[in-house]
């Protein structure tokens, strides 16, 4: 069953329903859903994805960010039928009618076992996000390093042995992966990123 969206732009409303199981976002005309008359929008800005549990949209590294009822979200996050997605200065409501009334999701997937250091690694990658501006990046290699007084070296060991933990392949965006991935699995919360770092 095929979900819609009702999208608000400055010429108005009007009501697209997303074709297939995956569907591109963004200025460029080659999206499923183009945005061309909307500046802050990314050519490939977010995708939203049918798995048998519902819909999820994700934010495709783009300048602006997307945002799931308010909050910025830097990994998949599952919508519901009446949640707002904004991408760029468009919202837009996602309307299911299959999902409406259902309460059951897929359980989340699991954190992989890591390491005391690896999870300070990973807190220290994401803490830049808790910024939330619209050029956040996570740590780089040297701040983590500086954070944790460690070499650049034993960094990149640690981040070469999450990569494989989390299943991050070597195409993504391998820092901004990870750390998507380490908050969507629940390895690092937003309280962890809000703690002073270890001595």
């Amino acid at each position: 069953m095929s979900a819609a969206v009702e999208v608000w732009a400055i010429a108005g409303r009007r009501t697209v329903e997303l074709p297939g199981d995956r569907v591109t976002i963004g200025k460029g005309a080659e999206n499923d859903l183009a945005l061309d008359d909307d500046e802050t929008v990314s050519r490939l800005h977010a995708v939203f994805d049918r798995f048998p549990a519902g819909w999820c949209v994700t934010d495709l590294g783009s300048s602006n960010g997307t945002y799931v009822n308010g909050e910025r979200i830097f990994a998949a996050r599952r919508v519901r039928h009446g949640d707002e997605v904004r991408v760029g200065s468009t919202k837009l409501l996602f309307r299911d009618s299959a999902d409406v009334g259902r309460t059951v999701t897929k359980a989340p997937v699991e954190s992989p076992n890591i390491t005391a250091r690896e999870r300070d690694v990973l807190v220290v990658l994401c803490r830049p996000l808790l910024d939330r501006d619209l050029f956040t990046e996570p740590a780089s290699i040297r701040e983590i390093a500086t954070a944790l007084v460690v070499s650049e070296a034993a960094v990149k060991q640690h981040l070469a042995r999450l990569y494989d933990k989390f299943g991050v392949d070597a195409a993504d965006h391998r820092r901004a992966r990870l750390a998507n991935e380490a908050l969507r699995r629940g390895a690092v919360t937003i309280a962890d990123l809000h703690e002073p770092p270890d001595d």
